[in-house]
């Protein structure tokens, strides 16, 4: 991946987090593998809305910082722990939207498949055990999660989505925040209604036959 391009593409995406609320102050996170052992990622302390080009650490698989001036993200750990994990990960996205983070927050996961479209661009969405940010315990929470599934909601924290490349992984932070914000809103007028295990394996083979993806 384009080095300069990936710049430009995690300096808009921080600004869109930031103006859809998806994150407040200098919260979340953003990376992009480059190479094999080589990532680019966020700074620490500065806001995702007001982020430039020049900002950006690359860093190696173990967190030693290759270029930049300034201190990566608290939260390297967390990013670094998923590139070990998924190989086909290119892009990590990590968020605090409200919904999807209410959710985190009370530890309940979405419990009923309600809507096409999850099944085709999330697939599962996992729920972590909490970890204290900035240190092993997220790494290691996500670590198992992280294999099999493409969106995670982190236990009293937010929420961490990853992608074949960056806008992939920032898409699937948005479905995931719009599917929080569907289920509540159905729960609140009487109940999500789940679809069939039938209408389920149906859609988990177009997942695989038209998206080409894993099935659930």
């Amino acid at each position: 991946m384009d080095k300069a391009q990936c710049r430009r593409d995690i300096v808009e995406i921080g600004k869109r987090m930031y103006n859809k609320n998806y994150v407040a102050s200098n919260d979340g996170n953003i990376s992009a593998r480059i190479s094999e052992d080589e990532i680019i990622i966020t700074p620490s302390g500065v806001s995702k809305g007001y982020m430039s080009e020049s900002d950006m650490l690359t860093v190696d698989l173990n967190g030693k910082v290759l270029e930049g001036t300034m201190k990566p993200s608290s939260e390297m750990k967390m990013h670094l722990e998923v590139y070990r994990q998924r190989p086909d990960v290119f892009g990590v996205v990590h968020a605090h939207p409200q919904i999807a983070t209410a959710f985190a927050v009370a530890h309940k996961n979405f419990d009923k498949i309600i809507l096409p479209e999850i099944i085709f661009s999330l697939g599962r969405v996992a729920l972590t055990d909490y970890g204290t940010p900035s240190t092993r315990e997220i790494p290691d929470a996500i670590a198992k999660q992280v294999r099999d599934s493409d969106a995670l909601l982190l236990a009293n924290h937010g929420a961490l989505t990853v992608g074949k490349d960056l806008f992939d992984a920032y898409y699937k932070m948005e479905t995931l925040e719009h599917f929080a914000a569907i289920y509540l809103n159905a729960m609140q007028i009487g109940g999500a209604v789940a679809l069939t295990d039938k209408q389920v394996e149906r859609l988990c083979e177009i997942r695989s036959t038209v998206y080409g993806k894993s099935k659930l």
